[in-house]
């Protein structure tokens, strides 16, 4: 008689709402440590790095749209080669580094320009490469929190993919601890670099970013990892690069001279006309040598 397989040896299932906390906790910190610094940049650019109030609030309004703008980047990368697990660890240390540089600047001194005396008509010059760590900092800060950003959800989304109803229900608490979490950095931490030090406020948002990093990473073992598919935007990249290299080629007067897909039976693709609209982008079908 065969002997039933241990459970050891059974394949373990992954994925389910065990991976919950793992994702909503990682998702909490990196938040905290994101909008616990971003919320207070304009007042720390302008009194420990006397930059202008003007192009303070340009800095704080290029971090904002950056900050927006990256998710998208880092969907594309996560669908198209990395996968969502990826892109979210290697996110969460190029955040971590940029965070830990910032925290730098707060507690060494020569990272930071020194006050000019009361008084005084002229001031010591300002060292660049004071600014560059600075900068340096907020982008790499800015770029690892938004490559977590929206792949945090997704990820989320991927473990519960065979049960629509929870996956609902995921969304709803994901999103109310995420915002719970911003308002919680946007007060209680932006208090602390106010009215203790801006030391001790950047460096709870390392420690919020460790944390939600080491979280993230504690649940591998639990997660459903998906291969990248594809993103729709590296296939409409591709159509815009093939009309772009067969412009001068003239547009075929019959349907049969474009591509009409892999899977398309003769017969059918017969009847299959290349659409008016966008015309341009119709040189991109034609079937040339080489294809």
């Amino acid at each position: 008689t065969m002997e039933a397989p241990s459970e050891a040896q059974l394949p373990r299932k992954t994925g389910g709402w065990i991976t919950f906390p793992f994702i909503t906790a990682s998702s909490v910190g990196l938040t905290l440590a994101f909008v616990g610094w971003t919320s207070n940049l304009i007042v720390y650019l302008i009194k420990e790095f006397d930059v202008e109030s003007i192009d303070a609030v340009q800095i704080a309004n290029l971090v904002n749209g950056a900050g927006s703008l990256t998710p998208v980047l880092a969907a594309i990368i996560a669908d198209s080669f990395l996968g969502c697990f990826s892109t979210i660890w290697i996110s969460s240390i190029i955040s971590l580094l940029g965070t830990l540089l910032l925290a730098l600047t707060a507690t060494v001194d020569s990272l930071r320009p020194k006050p000019c005396e009361v008084g005084s008509t002229s001031c010591t010059p300002k060292p660049k490469v004071q600014y560059v760590v600075l900068y340096a900092a907020i982008v790499l800060a800015t770029l690892g929190s938004g490559g977590t950003r929206s792949t945090l959800s997704t990820i989320g989304a991927d473990q519960l993919a065979d049960k629509p109803k929870d996956q609902g229900i995921f969304f709803n608490w994901f999103f109310f601890f995420w915002y719970s979490a911003s308002a919680i950095a946007s007060t209680a931490i932006v208090y602390v670099e106010d009215n203790v030090s801006w030391k001790a406020g950047f460096f709870i948002c390392v420690a919020a970013n460790v944390l939600g990093s080491a979280i993230f990473l504690m649940g591998s073992r639990f997660y459903a990892k998906f291969k990248p598919k594809g993103s729709p935007f590296t296939s409409l990249a591709r159509v815009i690069v093939a009309s772009i290299t067969k412009r001068q080629v003239a547009l075929p007067s019959t349907a049969e001279d474009f591509f009409q897909g892999c899977n398309v039976v003769p017969k059918e693709a017969l009847a299959v006309v290349p659409s008016k609209t966008f015309k341009c982008l119709n040189h991109a079908a034609i079937i040339s040598e080489g294809d």
